[in-house]
């Protein structure tokens, strides 16, 4: 049997893999702590410095003068970073961006060649590591040197962590552990503003938003590797253990389970058979998919999210309102896209067009017009158009890249969407040219995604490709949905019934 009808015998969704997704899912939380650490612990609160005689002071000079006004604990305030020293604060955050960049081109690839566990693990370790180098840090540079180290960790195993979520899965359960995944980050956005609320102090708040991760890395070493992957490697003595050990636990038999052999590459083997990052550039199909998903994942979410809105008040609030407002997103994306008259290439294209549109409304009403649809309103609700798309995106890359290639596929694009939030901060500069430059760009940008986006083909109810050799048939080669072909599968599956 194959893989797909493998999973129907040990169960789809049973309750260990409940327990298992449950753990992976419920990591996104600590994952989230880490990218938004920056903002509580940078913070920079009111100061004034005393006047002094002669020239300019130098820095050593400048911390014996100032006085912060305000009752705060951070970085800021430990290493005077203001005037000439405050942009190490945004540096800081840069580089953690930076290591995830890196972390989702390396972990990637690396995942698909030796194995989503080992990598997974690795990589929560160190981060967890590099999360109390960031608490202890004896001095600036070191503080943002273990940013760059959690990034790089943060970026990889996020990837592995939504790709395991997957893959002990059946198919038909992609979405709801994908978006599940997804949902969860953004709740953990949220925590961790009100966690900053109750914990002041910067480094115990480091040391208490990273000691959750150890308890995420002890959980997931009990965790199976992905049989999806031992499948596509051609490892099907041990791909059909971890089955059993799930059926096992699923209260199923599965003693009679024997997984059909694929055409696992060889040291010999032709090089365009294997998997590889290099394969997303060289095979016609997936160099396609590739060049459309970069687009889709790029400059849209992250254009769309700064310049929604600018927020005021208190930190922790806006810290939190930054998750939740995505929330809202994701029951619309669990319900669209397993609907058979939507689909997820469908569904994607609909709501990036939707964001571009509301990003396009907000060019139309003047900024103190005073009616309740007001510019921040529509830009919000851009917003969260955009993040239903975005959750979507991942989804649908998962199932539209081969097993073997999937975590690469995951990282390229993933890649797309770090250089997408370093070149939107820039788009706000264009209201020099015009005050509605900015949202005309980001709805260019979401209309023209959207419509990019319905050159994919549709992979609902279809079955996962598990190596490259099965890209080559009709139904799964082609970009554009024909009317014909999709005639064709409605015709065959009305039969099968």
């Amino acid at each position: 049997m194959d893989i797909e009808t493998a999973f129907h015998t040990v169960g789809e969704f049973g309750p260990y893999q409940k327990r298992a997704v449950t753990v992976l899912v419920l990591a996104q939380v600590y994952m989230a702590c880490q990218s938004m650490l920056i903002v509580l612990v940078g913070y920079t609160p009111e100061y004034q410095i005393e006047k002094q005689d002669g020239g300019p002071a130098g820095h050593r000079e400048l911390q014996q003068h100032v006085t912060f006004t305000e009752d705060v604990d951070s970085i800021v305030t430990e290493w005077v970073l203001i005037r000439q020293q405050a942009y190490k604060v945004s540096l800081a955050g840069s580089l953690f961006f930076t290591g995830l960049l890196v972390g989702n081109v390396v972990f990637g690839p690396l995942s698909d060649k030796i194995g989503r566990r080992p990598v997974y693990l690795t990589g929560l370790f160190f981060e967890v590591i590099f999360g109390y180098l960031t608490a202890l840090a004896p001095s600036y540079e070191v503080f943002a040197a273990s940013r760059l180290l959690v990034g790089l960790m943060n970026g990889g195993i996020g990837l592995v962590c939504f790709v395991l979520a997957q893959e002990y899965v059946g198919k038909s359960y992609w979405a709801v552990t994908g978006t599940l995944t997804s949902m969860t980050f953004a709740v953990g956005i949220a925590l961790f503003g009100a966690l900053g609320y109750f914990v002041r102090p910067w480094r115990t708040l480091a040391t208490v938003a990273n000691s959750s991760g150890v308890l995420f890395f002890l959980l997931s070493v009990t965790l199976p590797e992905s049989p999806r992957w031992l499948y596509s490697q051609g490892q099907t003595a041990r791909a059909e253990e971890v089955l059993r050990f799930i059926a096992v636990r699923n209260g199923n038999n599965a003693t009679n389970l024997v997984l059909q052999r694929v055409g696992a590459a060889k040291p010999g083997s032709p090089a365009r058979n294997r998997g590889g990052v290099l394969q997303l550039a060289v095979h016609p199909v997936l160099r396609l998919r590739t060049m459309v998903l970069m687009y889709c994942c790029s400059l849209v979410y992250y254009g769309l999210t700064l310049g929604a809105s600018d927020t005021s008040g208190s930190r922790f609030v806006n810290v939190a309102m930054y998750g939740l407002v995505e929330l809202p997103a994701y029951p619309l994306c669990i319900y669209f896209i397993n609907k058979s008259w939507a689909g997820r290439r469908k569904s994607m294209a609909c709501f990036l067009c939707l964001a571009g549109s509301a990003c396009l409304c907000t060019t139309l009403i003047p900024e103190n017009s005073g009616s309740p649809l007001s510019v921040t309103s529509l830009a919000l609700l851009g917003k969260l158009m955009v993040s239903a798309a975005f959750n979507i995106a991942y989804v649908y890359t998962a199932e539209l890249y081969p097993t073997v290639i999937r975590n690469a596929g995951l990282g390229v694009c993933s890649m797309s969407c770090r250089v997408g939030g370093i070149l939107a901060p820039f788009v706000p500069s264009m209201r020099a040219l015009h005050a509605s430059m900015p949202f005309t760009v980001f709805c260019l940008s979401g209309l023209s995604a959207g419509c990019l986006g319905l050159l994919l083909p549709e992979t609902l109810n279809r079955p996962a490709a598990e190596t490259l050799e099965e890209l080559s048939s009709p139904s799964r080669s082609r970009v554009l949905e024909s009317k014909a072909l999709l005639y064709e599968d409605e015709k065959r599956e009305s039969s099968h019934k």
